[in-house]
Order: C-alpha cells, then structure tokens, then sequence
C-alpha cells in the first residue's frame, strides 16, 4: 500500500488575512477556513472549520498591535495541537517584541524571550519570521527558525533603479552589518549614521560616519517606527550634499506621525514590504510583497527540501 504525502494547509489570524490569501495564491492552495467567536467582554476564541489531523498547518500571524494578535496566534496554535496537526509552524512576517532582546538597563523583561517561550509551550512546533531585529532571537527559541532576509526581494528593485554614485547608509550603528551585507551585493561604499537618544524614539543627536556628497544613498533599516530617525538621517545627508535619499525598511509599523515626518521629509521614496499593512497610502511609499518569498519558502520546508539558496545575507 502506498501513501500520498499529506497536504499542507495554511490559515491566518484576522489581521493577517490580507497577507495570507496572498501567500496561499502563490502557495497554490486555497486559504483555511478559520473562526473568531468574540465575547462581549472582548474575549476571543478561534476555531478551524475543517479537519487538519496529520497535515502540516502554517498560521500566519505579524503581531501587530502585539498583544491582540500574539495572543491570537497563541490560541490558534493551541487549537491546531489540540486537533491533531502533525506540524505547527508559525509564520510571523514581523516578530513583535523584538526590541526587547537584552536587559538594557535594571528590572526590565527580556520580552523577545518570553515570547519565544510562550510560542513554543502553545504547541509550535517551527518559527517562520523575517528580519529579526536582533539575530540572536532565533537562539531564544528551541524549535527551528527560518530567518528570511528582506534583502532576497528588495535587492533586485535596487538594482532595477539604476542609480550611480551609490551609497547604502545604515542609520544607526546597531544596521552596520545589515549595511555592508548590502554594499557587499551592490559593489557601493558604505556611510554609517552615529545616533543618540535622549529617549525611546528620540533622536536628540545624529552625525555622519562617512562621505554623502554627490551620492545617491539608500538607507538600510529593518523598522520604521516614528520615522524620526530615518527622516533626521535624509535631512542631515540632503544638507551635506547627497544628490537623493531612499529608505528600505522590512517593516512599516508607522506609529504616531510618522506618515507627516515622511511626507515634510526630503526622502525621495520609502520602501517597505506588506508585513505590516499600510495605515494610509502616501506618494512616497512603495510596497514590494513578501508573500511570494514566504509561499516558496513553505513549501520547501512542507517538502522537507533545502532553503539555503534563499539567504542573500
């Protein structure tokens, strides 16, 4: 008696639903059906609509606003373990919490840490992320990680741009590997941003490590929060003589004013991918899709076969 590989079936939480149908079309599956009863205090509860005993299940889940979908995704992996799934893997385009890897100052959490922890005691059984704020979170976990780097798919629109004189700048000194990964694949010169904060998302002083004059720079970022520093980063090059200034950033959380800051900014362009979806459109800002890098990643990883060809970095 022979037997036929068990399908692999992807769902997602309800604010990433827009980013899994897309996933699952170039996957060449359909969408999972999945319910969220709400009670009226605000409680949740999902539920799979259709039999995942044995199969291979992806839950797609950015956790963004954290707390709401974390938590979502936390039941929806408790379901899956509790309805037979073979393989749980949690897909999270973007890993909230990030920032918070290390103790950076006395009595304050290694939230990252925590959860990873909470991740794997709800049953996940393989992490999917992209761009990492900080590469050893992936040591957090016990489970594998898939680390994919956004630089897979805004290399070639980099390229497509035909710029000359150009620079990758890193805006602060925390991006100054993501920065010579860059410059590594387009042959560039390298200019570092030396920042100082007098709190959390304020940038009190910013200088320049390196030449911008008469370059065309792209700025490397994983994030963009507020915007406040990468837009102090354009400002500061345009005055020192850069001929434009582009942003690349992974995830476009875009709290607060930032689509203002962008805007008033002498950014040419902001680039990001659809990890986190958009607020609000702005002229400035292109999105370029994650999901097809993400869809061939999976079904590698559903086949067992090797990923390594999709790390450019």
């Amino acid at each position: 008696m022979s037997y036929v590989e068990p399908e692999a079936k992807i769902f997602a939480c309800s604010q990433s639903v827009y980013l899994a149908e897309k996933m699952a079309e170039s996957y060449g599956v359909e969408l999972g059906k999945i319910t969220f009863s709400t009670y009226s205090d605000g409680e949740f509860q999902p539920s799979f609509e259709e039999s995942i005993r044995g199969l291979r299940v992806f839950l797609v889940c950015s956790t963004f606003p954290n707390s709401d979908n974390l938590m979502e995704l936390l039941l929806m992996i408790d379901a899956a373990k509790r309805a037979s799934a073979r393989h749980i893997t949690a897909v999270i385009p973007y890993f909230g919490w990030a920032r918070q890897d290390r103790k950076d100052k006395p009595r304050v959490p290694i939230g990252a840490k925590l959860v990873a922890k909470l991740l794997e005691s709800a049953g996940a059984t393989r992490i999917m992320t992209m761009d990492l704020h900080a590469d050893q979170i992936q040591g957090f976990f016990e489970k594998p990680v898939d680390h994919l780097f956004a630089s897979t798919i805004f290399l070639p629109h980099v390229r497509s741009l035909n710029l000359e004189n150009l620079t990758i700048a890193s805006p602060d000194m925390g991006g100054s590997k993501r920065a010579y990964a860059y410059s590594k694949f387009l042959s560039s010169d390298v200019v570092i941003c030396y920042k100082h904060r007098k709190a959390a998302n304020v940038v009190e002083k910013m200088e320049l490590i390196g030449e911008v004059k008469g370059r065309n720079v792209i700025l490397v970022d994983d994030m963009i929060d507020t915007g406040g520093t990468l837009t102090k980063a354009a400002d500061l090059m345009i005055e020192k003589g850069a001929l434009s200034v582009r942003a690349i950033c992974t995830h476009a959380i875009l709290s607060g004013d930032a689509y203002e800051k962008i805007e008033k900014s002498k950014l040419s362009e902001l680039i990001v991918t659809d990890t986190i979806p958009l607020k609000k459109q702005s002229g400035k800002i292109r999105v370029i899709t994650c999901a097809d890098l993400f869809a061939e990643v999976m079904h590698k990883v559903h086949l067992n076969n090797s990923i390594s060809g999709k790390f450019l970095m």
